[in-house]
């Protein structure tokens, strides 16, 4: 996980290492960033004999129960579970259904345990650990789908030969993410072709990243082991699924009531395309709740989102890498050309990054020609201003390329001393 910051603990950093630096989007009526802080620490005189919404109070709950058994990564991630746990409760109104990915790098890091607490609170459950794609698939109601919960995802397509085993399942669970994807199959005596819906929301615990195809579907929930002064409660079912259920109960009264209503809704999101299908669902739920919560929605998302974005294995590793070359461009000035041999020692430099171990001798210019080709980047003879010449790249190669894959966040970088001239490898 990202290092922490002291401003907002627990919050991932960007991909680009540079933190949080943006606004929750603002919703007419509904408090900002500042609001929200209080909600963590306590509201201020003014607003703390209000009482809160029927809705707040219950999500409000919910995340103490959370936060009482499992050690979460970060207060955003308490706030999508809780969020994403109460969208079951209303999926004939989503168009998308959200799937919650909860992994962890190794064993023992609270995801049994999470799902264990998703397990008694949401919308009609349906618990499987290897099942096949028909048993799933049959078991799904299009008029009131279940809940789709899935333990030991890693033994599913935690390898290659699993993951081509159950690729059917795979399909599946991608086809579940939209309204309207069935699958088809030919049953009965007459062999008729026969649709079964697939939609419904579903959560995934497992041991590594899930299939990309997953992921990108998917609220990501990167749990991590607890820490020597982090302590849970422990959790026994007979004693404590009660109070769990009755929050369940309690999100079901809320909500229900409320299906046409959130099917009118579009809310402003900050975030676009699938990433918006997808958070969707949690962000209607959280404005339909008032309070703190659609302020804490939106920064959750955007900052998930934006942490996601640069960790699948492919895309992932080329989003990093011009963040990466942005950085060295930044570090001597911006100049207009920049050497190879200059990028190359200034990325595998970079001791937070992958690349010094990428290759036995780090990243190479064929290897950094290989990973810039899908974006049409590639380095040619550039001449300096010592008059020597040498392969390099020239920055505006790698303008619509940043601003479409890896946007800055608006922040202002450290002014550059003119009078040290441009370093060797550089053209000014």
């Amino acid at each position: 996980m990202p290092s922490m910051t002291d401003a907002q603990p627990n919050t991932p950093s960007l991909p680009d290492g540079s933190g949080p630096s943006w606004p929750p989007v603002a919703v007419p009526g509904q408090p900002t960033d500042s609001s929200s802080a209080a909600a963590e620490e306590g509201r201020d005189d003014a607003t703390s004999s209000l009482p809160l919404p029927e809705g707040a109070q219950i999500l409000d709950d919910l995340r103490a129960q959370l936060k009482r058994y499992v050690a979460m990564p970060s207060e955003e991630a308490v706030t999508a579970v809780a969020l994403w746990i109460a969208a079951t409760h209303l999926q004939r109104a989503w168009q998308h259904a959200p799937r919650l990915a909860i992994v962890a790098p190794e064993k023992r890091c609270g995801k049994s345990r999470l799902l264990d607490v998703v397990t008694e609170t949401v919308h009609n459950r349906l618990i499987t650990v290897n099942a096949s794609a028909a048993a799933i698939f049959r078991s799904i109601d299009g008029d009131d789908p279940p809940t789709l919960l899935v333990d030991e995802a890693d033994t599913l397509f935690g390898s290659l030969r699993a993951a081509e085993k159950n690729e059917e399942v795979r399909g599946l669970i991608n086809a579940g993410h939209q309204r309207g994807r069935p699958t088809l199959r030919v049953s009965g005596p007459e062999h008729q072709v026969q649709e079964f819906p697939t939609f419904a929301m579903a959560a995934l615990a497992g041991i590594g990243d899930l299939p990309d195809t997953i992921q990108d579907r998917a609220v990501v929930i990167r749990m991590r082991r607890r820490a020597a002064g982090e302590k849970v409660a422990s959790f026994r079912t007979g004693r404590d699924t009660p109070a769990l259920n009755a929050i369940r109960d309690r999100l079901h009264a809320w909500l229900r009531p409320l299906y046409a209503q959130a099917m009118e809704m579009e809310p402003p999101m900050p975030v676009e395309d699938r990433a918006a299908d997808t958070w969707e669902p949690l962000v209607v739920i959280a404005d339909l709740a008032g309070g703190d919560w659609p302020a804490l929605a939106r920064t959750a998302c955007r900052t998930m989102t934006d942490y996601e974005a640069g960790q699948d294995e492919e895309g992932g590793l080329r989003t990093r890498l011009l963040v990466g070359i942005r950085r060295a461009f930044a570090a001597v000035g911006d100049p207009a050309v920049l050497s190879t041999k200059h990028l190359l020692e200034a990325l595998n430099a970079d001791k937070e990054a992958p690349w010094a171990e990428y290759g036995a001798n780090g990243l190479t210019p064929r290897g950094l020609q290989l990973l810039l080709k899908p974006y049409g980047i590639g380095s040619a003879n550039r001449r300096f201003p010592d008059g020597t010449q040498a392969k390099g790249f020239a920055r505006n190669q790698f303008l619509d390329t940043w601003a479409r894959y890896c946007p800055e966040p608006k922040t202002a970088h450290a002014p550059t001393s003119a009078a040290a001239g441009p370093l060797p490898g550089t053209a000014a």
